[in-house]
């Protein structure tokens, strides 16, 4: 029986038209690679079918699962569940929509040793200017706040280790700062530039209120859990 050592967790949420090609950019991903790896679905409440699609990819492909919510509860309660779900040494996250690349794993494959979060950055981003700027804007906010010298942490293409992913707190935007959430554990953080393609199927799930209006509002929320956060050592 195989033991595998990295699980891709994806967030799913109205992605059915996305979803045949997303299976076949996993399963090459998962049949190429040196890190014996399976892949995650989590269904957020999708109400366009999604979720049958995905029990029909699930039954075809054995390195394939996932969960479903009963609701939506938006991308961060997704990944805190896949988070929680876990049971491989490493986790990877990439989103439904394919503007990033599975393959590009493996190009933060290679820092997992040395680093407890590998993140990559977008290079040459396919997004419409409004879409470019509002993050653009976002990330500033979350730079001065976090001081984490992160250029994207909103890139849905990380590695994290198990270990230190459980140890997230739950809280509504929790995915703005993975990053953060690492370092406030003393982690060592990496980032490496993928590639971006733009969106062929599906709406976006983010607009301007939650793209800028979100992130200002939760970098409140992560300033007072960095005053409060705790980490203790066990001599026993």
């Amino acid at each position: 029986m195989v033991k595998h050592v990295f699980t891709i967790v994806v967030p799913v949420y109205n992605e059915k038209d996305n979803l045949l090609r997303l299976e076949k950019a996993l399963l090459e991903f998962v049949k190429t690679t040196s890190f014996a790896s399976k892949v995650l679905f989590v269904d957020d409440g999708s109400t366009d079918g999604s979720q049958s699609l995905l029990t029909e990819i699930c039954d075809r492909n054995s390195e394939f699962s996932f969960i479903a919510f009963s609701e939506n509860f938006g991308l961060s309660a997704a990944l805190k569940a896949g988070f929680d779900y876990v049971d491989t040494e490493l986790l990877g996250y990439i989103d439904a929509d394919l503007q990033t690349t599975p393959k590009d794993f493996n190009l933060l494959l290679p820092y997992v040793e040395d680093f407890d979060l590998v993140t990559g950055v977008r290079v040459n981003r396919k997004d419409t200017y409004v879409k470019a700027l509002s993050s653009k804007i976002a990330n500033a906010f979350r730079k001065l706040f976090t001081h984490d010298d992160m250029d994207d942490t909103g890139c849905p293409l990380k590695i994290i280790r198990t270990s230190c992913a459980k140890k997230i707190p739950m809280f509504s935007g929790l995915h703005r700062f993975l990053p953060a959430l690492i370092l406030l554990q003393n982690g060592r953080v990496k980032q490496v530039p993928i590639l971006h393609f733009s969106r062929i199927a599906g709406k976006s799930k983010f607009g301007l209120s939650n793209r800028i209006l979100g992130p200002f509002i939760d970098c409140f929320v992560f300033l007072w859990m960095k005053k409060r956060y705790i980490n203790y050592k066990l001599v026993k």
